[in-house]
């Protein structure tokens, strides 16, 4: 039988959320560079005929790569196209001859979503167990079919696991079908399923998991694009119609709260008190990200119903910003076990018993996380009383051991490939790198970063460490000439400078987004132009946005142009560096009263920025305890937020 190979590609698109081909930044479609040329040129030309599925130039171009110091690489790129109809042969060949690679563990990824695709249960259960990395959301729901397809009970499992439909491709699709089938979930799981689709924004996903409920995809699509005609229809007994209901509800509490309340409002008597509990979550959530002050009434109504773990989490956000203390343990403990294990919640709910007198008990939480170098490992150190002070420099590598790290297989293939700027590729054969070696390894593998000038796998590297911790590595300073001067000259801290580059670009100096930001400071073209012209750099142009000087000077100064226009706050400006200034400025308006800035920073409704903001002022906060006499403290660092004026005319044109 003859296979369309490029059919092989799509499958892989569509099923796998980790595959090589899945959509990856920017930088790693790759095309290539005008300095490469010879084998280095055919290697790249034979990886983009595998991605796209073409078995003949993908063949052609092997053949001529019989030398080619990646050899393992080069057979990949020939055998995948071939995956789907290759003999079992050729795989067990390429895994068994490859064995413990970052790229074998990659092969075998993809041969599993092709062997659960085709319910092979045999082959899949003896290659699931060697699957090292096992980050594939799609793989574990087939190990979930294949055990269900033998009459194992893993609905317990499978809710655990089904948290995120923007993973779930065609497997996870699937074993939702299956499990409804088989009575292992029950309607209600499978609506959970479709609301939280529909939450996310994955409608596909929302329609294939509808099918297996035999619900008209017109009706769906109807509750979701237009919401107005199903709420005006009410609710009645059947229940595809009651949970049309509350999907239509959250649709249009998007943008119309006040008509999704009179929707509700005029049909809750018939609801049950579960689903009156699920209206008021599919109303509660989008307030909670517009910041209503609302919201928290809302979410009080919503203890009997079935939420994601965005709703599990802005319940308990909205109660933060209102400083509703008792609705912020509540919520914690109503969490699934793992959220309440993320250390956000740990902190938060020592916090809540702080509020309550309870002292020791609250302890008892922030030791669990103090020490730790994110944003609330620091927090908690501050709650304990634990000054925040650089570690003592661990002894330094010796020669003996950076030679051994230098000769690390996997290094030098990473290397290879930070050459050919395959900035995907070489990540990951550092980081598969690294999950073998002992501290004094990482320690010298940090060291060899260091020396081979990729300082953003340096820092990957140090974080792995948990005794010989060394913060030159963890929190470099390079440039320290250029930074210094940009920074003095205007009164910039430093400290807060380096912590945004670090979250920016890991100092990886030709950096560019998907968006088009450019270089260590990640700034866009329109910025640039922006900041040039108005500190009168001369000369300028968005080709040298990526030297180095010159993108620290329009960094700084635009950093310095924001803080100023935001009253000095660096937990403003931050949020502002990354979603715009004329969003935190909004955020700000929409209090009633001034809030502490770790509150401020976990409620912004965006979780991109959320993040971003969390990590510029740790990082900062630790370059501080390099830079500074005294220990710095986090709390200081975030301030307090008050209300302004949304309209506040200081602002001017920044972009």
């Amino acid at each position: 039988m003859m296979w369309n190979t490029p059919w092989l590609v799509r499958l892989l698109l569509c099923v796998s959320s980790v595959a090589l081909v899945q959509p990856v930044p920017v930088y790693a479609v790759h095309r290539v560079p005008f300095f490469v040329s010879g084998p280095d040129a055919d290697f790249l030309a034979l990886r983009e005929a595998s991605l796209r599925g073409d078995t003949g130039d993908a063949g052609r171009l092997s053949a001529r790569l019989t030398d080619y110091p990646i050899p393992s690489y080069v057979e990949y790129y020939r055998l995948y196209p071939r995956l789907v109809a290759a003999p079992e042969g050729e795989v067990r060949s390429f895994l068994n001859r490859y064995d413990g690679t970052a790229i074998a563990d990659r092969l075998r990824n993809d041969w599993l979503l092709i062997l659960g695709r085709s319910r092979d249960w045999r082959l899949f259960d003896e290659q699931y167990p060697l699957f090292v990395l096992n980050d594939d959301t799609q793989v574990k729901c087939y190990a979930l079919s294949s055990r269900q397809a033998k009459g194992e009970n893993v609905a317990k499992a499978a809710r655990e696991l089904l948290v995120q439909p923007k993973y779930y491709g065609e497997a996870c699709v699937d074993l939702i079908s299956r499990l409804n089938q088989s009575k292992q979930f029950s309607e209600l799981d499978v609506w959970h399923q479709v609301r939280i689709s529909v939450e996310y924004g994955m409608l596909g996903t929302a329609r294939r998991v509808a099918n297996s409920l035999d619900v008209p995809e017109k009706q769906l699509m109807q509750a979701i694009d237009k919401p107005a005609a199903v709420l005006d229809r009410g609710v009645s007994g059947v229940r595809a119609t009651r949970e049309l209901f509350l999907i239509a509800l959250g649709r249009m509490a998007r943008d119309h709260q006040d008509k999704a309340i009179k929707a509700l409002e005029k049909s809750q008597s018939r609801l049950t008190q579960e689903e009156q509990a699920q209206a008021w979550a599919q109303i509660a959530l989008p307030a909670s990200l517009a910041l209503s002050k609302d919201a928290p009434a809302y979410w009080r109504k919503t203890w009997d119903a079935s939420l994601s773990q965005d709703g599990f989490q802005w319940r308990i956000r909205t109660a933060l910003r209102t400083g509703d203390w008792p609705m912020v343990a509540k919520g914690i403990d109503s969490m699934p076990r793992d959220l309440q294990r993320d250390p956000t919640w740990i902190y938060w709910r020592g916090r809540a018993l702080l509020t309550q007198g309870s002292v020791e008990e609250a302890n008892k939480y922030f030791q669990q996380i103090a020490g730790q170098h994110h944003f609330y490992g620091l927090l908690a150190s501050e709650e304990l009383g634990l000054p925040i002070v650089a570690p003592p420099r661990p002894t330094p590598s010796r020669s003996d051991e950076i030679a051994e790290a230098a000769a690390n297989p996997g290094f030098r293939n990473s290397l290879k490939f930070f050459d050919l700027e395959l900035r995907y590729e070489g990540n990951r054969e550092w980081n598969w790198q690294l999950r073998k070696l002992s501290e004094r390894q990482l320690l010298a593998a940090g060291e060899f970063a260091r020396q081979s000038e990729v300082l953003d796998r340096m820092v990957t590297t140090a974080e792995r460490a948990k005794v010989e911790l060394d913060l030159t590595h963890r929190y470099p300073t390079p440039h320290d000439d250029i930074m210094h001067s940009a920074t003095y000259a205007i009164g910039l801290d430093k400290a807060w400078v380096y912590g945004l580059i670090r979250q920016e670009s890991r100092f990886v100096k030709a950096a560019r987004s998907n968006v088009g930001a450019s270089g260590l400071m990640q700034i866009m073209p329109n910025t640039a132009n922006y900041v040039a012209r108005k500190i009168g750099m001369t000369g300028f142009s968005l080709s040298s946005l990526n030297d180095i000087r010159t993108n620290i000077t329009l960094g700084t100064q635009y950093m310095n142009m924001v803080l100023t226009n935001l009253g000095g706050s660096q937990t403003l400006a931050t949020a502002a560096y990354n979603a715009g200034p004329s969003r935190p400025r909004l955020w700000r308006s929409l209090l009633d009263k001034p809030i502490e800035g770790a509150i401020f920073a976990e409620t912004i409704p965006f979780s991109e920025t959320r993040g971003y903001v969390k990590n510029v002022l740790a990082n900062a906060t630790w370059y501080a305890a390099q830079f500074d006499k005294k220990p710095p403290s986090l709390k200081a660092r975030l301030g307090t937020i008050s209300p302004r004026d949304a309209n506040f005319s200081e602002l001017g044109d920044l972009p």
